[in-house]
């Protein structure tokens, strides 16, 4: 999900003429990325929540379209995007902690970041409504798919990787 938002404001620096000096992603603190000179940092910060939330459900609407099995994981991934994207803006803007704080340093309203958390975290819920099946909740009786027990196995390890060797999702441009 992190790498998914920061993309969004790699893409946006990009777009608007920044230059992204340096992107860091790890497990267990918040991501950022570095854009120096950011010649519009007001798209640069919404890039990141709005790209990642619309890119992982290009990624639902691709899976769905092909009728993958794997859909339900596209769908739970979407959803979980919507639901950090949308909790970190909205509720950050309490705090005016993060993107939220610089999203009001750069002249968003306070309501407009509750607006965005308002309509993400709900379709974010939805999404993730009935997906218990498939990870073996309620009528699978803990039954789940093998392959998707190998893509969390792969996940868990790039996730202990990270967390035990940082500089190598320290990407410096």
């Amino acid at each position: 999900m992190m790498a998914v938002h920061e993309l969004g404001h790699v893409i946006a620096a990009w777009l608007t003429g920044g230059t992204v000096t340096k992107v860091i992603l790890h497990p267990f603190s918040i991501s950022r990325t570095d854009v120096i000179p950011n010649p519009n940092p007001f798209l640069v910060v919404w890039g990141g929540p709005v790209i990642g939330v619309i890119l992982p459900m290009i990624v639902l609407f691709v899976f769905h379209s092909v009728r993958t099995p794997l859909t339900y994981l596209a769908r739970f991934f979407a959803g979980f995007c919507m639901i950090t994207n949308g909790a970190y803006i909205g509720i950050g803007s309490l705090d005016r902690i993060g993107d939220a704080g610089d999203m009001l340093k750069n002249g968003t309203p306070v309501w407009f970041l509750w607006l965005f958390g308002l309509i993400t975290l709900p379709i974010g819920l939805q999404l993730w409504h009935g997906l218990g099946v498939n990870f073996g909740f309620g009528k699978s009786q803990g039954r789940i798919n093998s392959l998707t027990a190998y893509i969390t196995l792969l996940l868990l390890i790039f996730l202990i990787i990270t967390a035990y060797f940082p500089d190598y999702y320290d990407f410096s441009f």
